[in-house]
C-alpha cells in the first residue's frame, strides 16, 4: 500500500552529438561545432497520483522542441503508454549552444547537404531517446512525496530596455520582469531527494562559441546533482524570451549564473515548502492564433536584392510561393496546457513567451503559480500586445527568423489568456479574489 499517495520515476539520456554539426540559436555562427563544454541532456519526470492519473515532464537542453518533432514524440507516447497530449509536457530550455535539429528555425542556418543529412538523423534519434526515456521513468514509479515553492534570482535583464552596451554604467535597470524561481521537490519514503524540477525565465544565452552545453541551466543542473547525488535536476524554462543573463559571453558568467540560480534552488528545498495533496488533474487545447501576410511583392523583391542573409531566404520563400499561387498560412493551433498538482498549478505555452505574460496570469491566479514558455511546440516568439505594437525584434521581425509569413494578428494576448483562462477552470484552478477575469 501506498500511504503516500504520489508515485514518481525520473530518468534521463546524454543527447550530446557525437559529432560535429550545426550548432542552434545565432545566425551568426559560420561552421560547425568544436567539441562539448559539457554534455546536454533530456530528462524525464513521471508523476502518479493516488487514483493512477499520470503525467510526465520532458526537459532538454535544445533551443527549441518543434512542431513536427513534439507531435511525434507525443503521439508515440500515446500509442506505447496511453498518454494523451494533456499528460505530457515537452520543455526545451533554449540554450544556444545546442545542436540544430529539422524543421527548427531553417532559414537562418547555411546548412549544405551533408550537414542536413546530419540534422535529419540527429532529430530521428532524438525522437526515439524521448520516447525511451518516458518508459524508462514510468517504469521506475516509486512512493514519494512532492513538495512546491517560489524562489527568488536576480540576474535575468529586460533586453528591450535597457542597453546591454551601457550596463555597466546605469544605476538601474528598465521593464518588466518576473524572477520567480519555481521548484518542485520529490522525496522517497526514506527521505531522500529524487527529483528536483525548477525553472527561471531567462534567455541561456551567456555562450556563443562553438561547444556543446546547457548554457547556465547546465551548469545549474550539473550543481543540483552534485549537491543531491541521488537526484535528477530538471531545468525548464519560463516566460523569459525577452530577458537576458547580462553581462555574458564567457564560461566563467555562465558558471556564476549556474551557481546563482542552484544557491536559489537550494534555499527553497532547505526552507519549509508546500507539501501537494497525491491528487493531479491536466487539461490541454490549441488554439487558432491568427497571422498577418507578409509584405507586397514589390516589398519582397527590394528583400531578394538587398536583404541580409536570412531575410532574403525568407522573403525568397515569400515570393515564389505568392507567384506560385501556393496559399500561405493564415493562422496557427499554439498550445496551452495546465496541470494541477495538489494546489500547485503549472501553466505551459509554446512559443518564445515574452515575461508579461506571466505577469498577466500571476495576476489572474496569484504570485504561487508557475509560469513555463517554450513547451510542447517553439514556432516563434510570442509578443504581447504592448510589445507588438511597438515592434522591433520580439514583435516583428523575428517571426522572419522563424519562417512565418507574417507578425502575428492584434488580438494575440487576449486570445491566448482568455484560453487560459478556460483551460484553467477544467481542472480547477481558483482565480484571486477581484483578479481582471472574475
Amino acid at each position: 500500500m501506498n500511504e503516500l499517495g504520489w508515485k514518481a520515476g525520473t530518468a534521463r539520456v546524454v543527447i550530446t552529438p557525437n559529432q560535429s554539426m550545426w550548432m542552434a540559436g545565432y545566425a551568426a555562427r559560420d561552421h560547425p561545432s568544436e567539441g562539448t563544454l559539457h554534455d546536454i541532456y533530456a530528462k524525464a519526470l513521471a508523476l502518479e497520483d493516488a487514483s493512477g492519473n499520470r503525467a510526465v515532464l520532458v526537459t532538454a537542453d535544445l533551443a527549441s522542441i518543434p512542431k513536427h518533432l513534439s507531435d511525434h514524440v507525443r503521439d508515440r507516447l500515446e500509442a506505447s503508454y496511453g498518454l494523451s497530449r494533456a499528460q505530457v509536457l515537452l520543455n526545451s530550455s533554449h540554450t544556444h549552444t545546442g545542436p540544430v535539429l529539422q524543421n527548427a528555425l531553417s532559414d537562418i542556418y547555411p546548412l549544405d547537404e551533408p550537414q542536413l543529412s546530419l540534422v535529419e538523423q540527429y532529430t530521428t534519434d532524438l525522437a526515439d531517446q524521448m520516447v525511451a526515456l518516458v518508459g524508462e521513468a514510468l517504469e521506475k514509479l516509486e512512493p514519494v512525496r512532492i513538495y512546491a515553492q517560489n524562489g527568488v534570482a536576480r540576474f535575468q535583464v529586460n533586453r528591450r530596455n535597457n542597453d546591454e552596451a551601457l550596463l555597466a554604467t546605469q544605476t538601474e535597470l528598465n521593464g518588466p520582469n518576473d524572477y520567480a524561481v519555481p521548484v518542485i521537490k520529490v522525496v522517497n519514503e526514506a527521505g531522500v531527494v529524487k527529483a528536483i524540477a525548477f525553472g527561471y525565465a531567462c534567455h541561456p544565452t551567456v555562450l556563443s562559441f562553438y561547444q556543446w552545453s546547457g548554457d547556465y541551466p547546465g551548469f545549474t543542473q550539473i550543481a543540483l546533482e552534485e549537491q543531491y547525488p541521488e537526484a535528477t535536476a530538471l531545468f525548464f524554462q519560463g516566460a523569459g524570451a525577452d530577458q537576458n543573463p547580462l553581462p555574458r559571453r564567457t564560461v566563467a558568467l555562465a558558471r556564476q549564473y549556474g551557481q546563482t540560480l542552484a544557491a536559489a534552488v537550494e534555499r527553497v528545498m532547505d526552507e519549509e515548502m508546500r507539501e501537494l495533496e497525491p491528487k493531479l488533474s491536466t487539461a490541454y487545447t490549441e488554439i487558432d492564433l491568427s497571422l498577418n501576410g507578409p509584405p507586397s511583392q514589390e516589398v519582397l523583391s527590394k528583400m531578394v536584392e538587398e536583404a541580409p542573409f536570412y531575410h532574403k531566404k525568407w522573403a525568397e520563400r515569400m515570393l515564389n510561393n505568392l507567384r506560385g499561387g501556393e496559399p500561405l498560412p493564415t493562422s496557427y493551433p499554439y498550445p496551452l496546457q495546465v496541470w494541477q498538482l495538489g494546489d500547485q498549478a503549472v501553466f505551459s505555452l509554446g512559443g518564445e513567451l515574452v515575461v508579461e505574460y506571466a505577469i498577466q496570469l500571476k495576476r489572474i491566479f496569484g504570485p504561487n503559480i508557475f509560469v513555463l514558455g517554450y513547451s510542447n511546440d517553439v514556432m516563434a516568439y510570442i509578443p504581447s500586445a504592448r510589445i507588438l505594437q511597438e515592434g522591433g525584434y520580439e514583435g516583428a521581425s523575428s517571426q522572419m527568423v522563424y519562417g512565418l509569413p507574417g507578425t502575428w494578428g492584434a488580438d494575440t494576448e487576449t486570445r491566448i489568456i482568455h484560453g487560459m483562462v478556460q483551460l484553467a477552470g477544467e481542472v480547477g484552478v481558483p482565480q484571486l479574489q477581484g483578479s481582471p477575469n472574475q
